[in-house]
């Protein structure tokens, strides 16, 4: 008799199961939302942020669906489009006092309908691509002075370590304009050093300055390296945007270059719109400056600073406990020079972040500390512009050996957060975003009820013919075509995958193919009706001489899909992914499963007299 072991029947009853649960999320739909999440690492998500979230809902009268939380964001699910965009504009307002320093990110978004014993357990609806649902796309404005300035500025802290390295005495390094002027005050000091800075540089040009009376070297970027630093900027910002969307779990992002300096992102079926926005916008970057000790003591000059009038060459920051600074203009390290940023504690058990420079890097932090032993040096993180004194330590000594240890006032996960910010890849330049739009389908909802009409009526067609031709076999047929699909769904959601257009083309084909193995099948159990075997027999003969031939043509295939999958992109990998998981999922299907269905109806049976399979042509028997 044909019987599964217990494990086995087990084993496809589980799977069903959790395929039904995985695969529920995705006929429950979406509901507007709004997703409110930090755009800077000193404001966390906490619990009075909740409150305040919910005060502000309700004294602007606007009822809720739900509140979601998370460590990174709060989001809030709305009964109509309209509600959302109330909401929105009402937290905005609440949130962000001020518009141009703005420190949470609130953005329309969507959320799943799912009930929440499904969330609970993780069961989540799969993406769906930019041809299927649209996702979000932004046009970002890279800004090359910024680039060509931060060149400037590195090359003035090289050069200024070069002269005094060679004894030779300068009046000062400045960037003017497009140039930088190195003032000299004789001749042949600047004629002395022309030498040195000329073959140090090959980027810049230099030459003495036309004005007889001015002992001064102007540099200059030739044009091939100016033009060779833009488009690092670009090649630079784009590998960082990749990085940064990995963390999303984005499939199929496009990202690429639009002119001279624009950059445009895709993100299909990107839900975390407010996280996808922090991420793209943020342009974090480490910079070490030197704090104006003098100044900051005296009260008459640190209240005329909090009225807007700082002392010139210094601006006022705040530290992480509230207190303010006055900070000078000189930046004497950019994170440029950063090569590894990780969280970790001080001697004092204290978090700390724990950054590794380079040989360059090294050596100007090492000649700073020395330089200014008994002072305070500011040690900031600006982001989108606007910048936050992270510590303000004083230097007790000489740092040498490039290994430098941000401590003050952090908790473990700000520490973490800073390090992977920094570690996550600096930008060559920052980036502003000029546009940015919800996208619908590209195709229009009318290809997308076409599409989807198409694999409805292929699968009805399919399931006729073989009800029809064989019978009860058939319909056991059918049914493993049906938890075929069901199981590449759960699947897809399982992974968080987008599914786009050439994803239905590949379940098109999934359900050929898982079809085909189960024509294998039910004529292989057909032949040895027709050599003599026994019903229960054949079906056991059946199942295990067929199965040589389906494993041999889904492992071609699959070959084929995995060289889709590895080597193709874009559109192509979308098709590759569900092609691959259609193929493993249809293996299981169309043997373990159908097999444990034909087992339930015949395995318990002593004797059987007729197979339900159709018409079975036996040599010498004609049949009309």
């Amino acid at each position: 008799m044909n019987r599964y072991p217990l494990w086995k029947n087990i084993l496809v009853v589980v799977t069903l199961v959790l395929g039904v649960l995985y695969t529920l999320p995705n006929f429950y739909g979406e509901a507007p939302a709004v997703q409110i999440s930090s755009v800077k690492a000193t404001v966390k998500i906490d619990e009075p942020l909740l409150q305040q979230v919910e005060a502000t809902l309700k004294a602007a009268g606007i009822e809720e669906d739900g509140v979601f939380t998370d460590p990174n964001s709060i989001r809030v699910r709305f009964a109509s489009g309209d509600v959302q965009l109330k909401a929105q504009d009402a937290l905005e307002k609440a949130l962000n006092p001020d518009p141009g320093n703005a420190s949470y990110s609130i953005a329309p978004n969507l959320l799943s309908r799912s009930p929440l014993w499904l969330t609970d357990i993780h069961a989540l609806p799969m993406y769906l691509g930019l041809d299927l649902r649209g996702g979000v796309y932004f046009l970002l404005q890279v800004d090359m002075k910024e680039a060509l300035k931060k060149r400037f500025d590195s090359t003035a802290n090289d050069l200024r370590t070069l002269l005094r390295d060679k004894d030779i005495r300068h009046s000062g390094i400045d960037h003017v304009g497009n140039t930088l002027v190195i003032k000299f005050n004789d001749a042949a000091t600047r004629d002395k050093a022309l030498e040195v800075v000329a073959d140090s540089q090959p980027d810049f040009s230099f030459a003495a300055s036309p004005d007889s009376t001015d002992f001064d070297l102007i540099g200059s970027f030739k044009p091939a390296a100016e033009q060779r630093i833009e488009d690092y900027a670009i090649k630079q910002n784009i590998t960082t945007l990749h990085n940064r969307i990995n963390e999303l779990g984005v499939s199929e992002p496009v990202i690429q270059q639009q002119g001279a300096d624009r950059i445009v992102v895709e993100l299909p079926g990107v839900q975390d719109t407010a996280k996808a926005k922090d991420i793209l916008g943020r342009t974090a970057s480490l910079e070490v400056r030197m704090v104006d000790d003098e100044d900051s003591a005296n009260p008459a000059i640190m209240a005329q600073a909090a009225q807007g009038q700082p002392p010139p060459g210094t601006k006022l920051y705040t530290e992480r406990g509230g207190a303010p600074l006055l900070v000078k203009d000189r930046v004497v390290l950019t994170g440029d020079r950063l090569i590894d940023a990780q969280a970790g504690f001080d001697q004092n058990h204290e978090p700390s972040v724990n950054l590794t420079l380079d040989s360059a890097g090294a050596r100007i932090f090492k000649d700073v500390t020395r330089d200014n032993v008994g002072k305070r040096m500011a040690i900031l993180l600006v982001e989108n512009g606007h910048g936050e004194v992270v510590t303000a330590p004083v230097i007790r000594t000489e740092i040498d050996g490039g290994r430098v240890q941000i401590t003050g006032r952090m908790s473990v996960t700000e520490a973490s957060d800073v390090a992977l910010l920094l570690r996550a890849g600096s930008l060559a330049a920052p980036m502003e975003i000029i546009q940015e739009r919800t996208i619908g389908p590209s195709l229009g909802a009318d290809n997308i009820r076409k599409g989807f009409h198409s694999t409805l009526w292929g699968f009805a067609a399919i399931s006729v013919f073989m009800s029809l031709y064989y019978l009860l076999f058939g319909l056991v047929s059918v049914l493993a075509l049906t938890s075929n699909v069901m199981l590449l769904f759960a699947l897809l959601s399982m992974l968080q995958a987008t599914l786009t257009l050439p994803g239905i083309a590949a379940i098109a084909l999934t359900l050929g193919m898982a079809i085909d193995s189960n024509v294998l099948i039910n004529e292989r159990i057909r032949e040895e009706l027709r050599n003599g075997e026994s019903p229960q027999a054949a079906i056991r003969a059946g199942y295990d001489r067929a199965w040589s031939t389906i494993i041999d043509s889904n492992v071609t295939t699959l070959i084929a899909g995995v060289a889709l999958l590895i080597f193709g992109s874009g559109p192509v990998r979308g098709f590759a992914v569900v092609h691959v998981l259609g193929i493993l999922t249809s293996l299981f299907s169309s043997v373990v499963v159908s097999r444990g269905i034909i087992n339930l109806i015949y395995g318990s049976r002593r004797r059987v007299d007729k197979l339900s399979i159709g018409q079975v042509w036996r040599p010498g028997i004609k049949t009309k």
